[in-house]
């Protein structure tokens, strides 16, 4: 398979599709959700399930479908990972409750764990060393495609079409994917085929995970919250001590235990995602709810933080090549810093160019801290665990998103409690933005401190390297 070029070329195309999908699918619905709380008449807390749902399931279940496929085969879990995801996309399309959409949301997390979990791992299965690098750049190019244009074309849609719309597309989407995996990826990749499956600690992780966030983003909500995140952090730390006593893991704990670089590499990325990625969500509400914009002009002016980050993700990339990674990650995640420091600020006359000027300066942190830290990452470890590299790095980046949009839950909780988000007092919606801002804001600081820690990474990787 290696060296074909019309099996690389038909293979790109098919992670490219389901690349954009979902990223697609995960920008769009946040400029549908005050829509769709309105037709439901759901809560302001009810709603934000449906991202919260979605976000918990894929990351409790990627590591242990990462596993299985590395075991039974790819190419397998990738096809019934994109047949679910869409069928469970259309199924949310005719949901006549905010319930169904959650239940369907959640669906669609376990689903998508699989693809994200074996999509990049086949990529780089077809294509050979001196040309992954582009195929992987395509793919990842694609991704933040679906991160620009999901905003202005989805919150277009839902204003000319309503928010079902947006999980039509997404269905016809997964059905092109479903053709293009079906008759032309040929070929069956398992890396690990007759290794154990570690079930033990597939249940701590999953339990552990569950727990502490399902019990943060409802720790105002419910008396017992408090004890689920204690229950969640011990079976967590159960997770990593028994992780570190058997010979078939599905998380390597060694390589944070004795990898000072790959261990705070990633660490940095969970807070840049804990710290970053509910403000789309925030920002969508206040400019509909507070200001009064429709979605689609609301999805223009959430246009600018993504197409920064499309253009610049690249050549951040490029110069994390010749200068350290650290430091540019770390430049990055103090713009970061900034740009949620500045929204604390945000008021209900603030002028629409100042947020696209501080939405570009979010941008930009991004696109200096994402790239660069995947830079890092990858070239912390030898080539023979990139892929468990590449899967710890999607797991970090799942559970940072799921701890955000659990963040924002729990003081949507506190400020708003149980109305609509239509419905919301915009003057306590506010308060409750700024304080996510403030609290996203300190989180960041430490995110700078974490990716300060890391060290010298081209000296680390020059090293690792040649221990490969």
């Amino acid at each position: 398979m290696v060296g074909d070029t019309s099996a690389e070329r038909t293979t790109l195309y098919t992670v490219m599709t389901t690349s954009f999908m979902t990223t697609f699918m995960g920008s769009s619905i946040n400029l549908a959700l005050p829509t769709m709380g309105q037709e439901f008449g759901s809560s302001a807390i009810l709603a934000s399930w449906a991202i919260t749902s979605y976000l918990l399931a894929s990351a409790i279940f990627l590591l242990p479908f990462g596993r299985l496929a590395d075991m039974h085969g790819r190419r397998r879990f990738y096809l019934l990972g994109t047949i679910l995801y869409t069928l469970f996309t259309l199924a949310t399309a005719r949901a006549h409750s905010m319930q169904m959409v959650i239940v369907f949301r959640l669906l669609q997390g376990l689903s998508s764990a699989m693809i994200f979990s074996t999509g990049m791992a086949i990529l780089s299965s077809v294509y050979p060393p001196h040309k992954r690098g582009r195929a992987l750049g395509y793919s990842v190019a694609v991704t933040y495609l679906g991160l620009t244009i999901g905003p202005f074309l989805g919150g277009m849609m839902n204003h000319y079409l309503g928010w079902r719309s947006i999980f039509y597309l997404t269905t016809l989407l997964g059905l092109g994917a479903i053709t293009g995996i079906q008759f032309w990826l040929r070929g069956e990749w398992a890396g690990a085929r007759g290794e154990k499956f570690d079930a033990v600690g597939s249940l701590f992780y999953m339990l552990g995970l569950l727990a502490f966030l399902y019990g943060l983003s409802s720790i105002s909500d419910s008396p017992w919250s408090p004890y689920l995140v204690v229950l969640g952090i011990i079976l967590l730390v159960g997770f990593a001590l028994w992780e570190l006593r058997i010979e078939y893991p599905i998380l390597q704990v060694r390589l944070f235990k004795h990898n000072t670089g790959f261990a705070f590499s990633n660490l940095a990325a969970m807070i840049n995602y804990s710290a970053t990625y509910a403000v789309t969500f925030l920002l969508s509400v206040y400019l509909q709810v507070v200001r009064g914009y429709d979605s689609q002009a609301a999805g223009l002016i959430l246009l600018a933080q993504p197409l920064v980050m499309t253009v610049l993700s690249p050549l951040a990339g490029t110069l994390s090549d010749q200068l350290e990674p650290r430091l540019v990650a770390s430049l990055g995640m103090g713009c970061s810093t900034l740009s949620l420091f500045f929204f604390i600020f945000i008021s209900s006359t603030t002028a629409p160019f100042l947020l696209v000027a501080n939405l570009l300066l979010a941008g930009l942190g991004f696109a200096l801290f994402a790239s660069p830290n995947n830079n890092a990452i990858m070239g912390s470890v030898p080539m023979r665990l990139y892929g468990i590299a590449s899967s710890t790095l999607g797991t970090m980046r799942l559970v940072g998103q799921a701890i955000s949009m659990s963040i924002v839950t729990l003081l949507i909780t506190l400020f708003i409690g149980r109305v609509p988000l239509t419905a919301a007092n915009p003057a306590t919606f506010l308060t409750c933005m700024k304080v996510s801002f403030a609290v996203f804001t300190v989180i960041c600081i430490l995110g700078v401190m974490a990716s300060l820690k890391r060290g010298s990474m081209h000296q680390n990787s020059i090293g690792e390297q040649g221990q490969g």
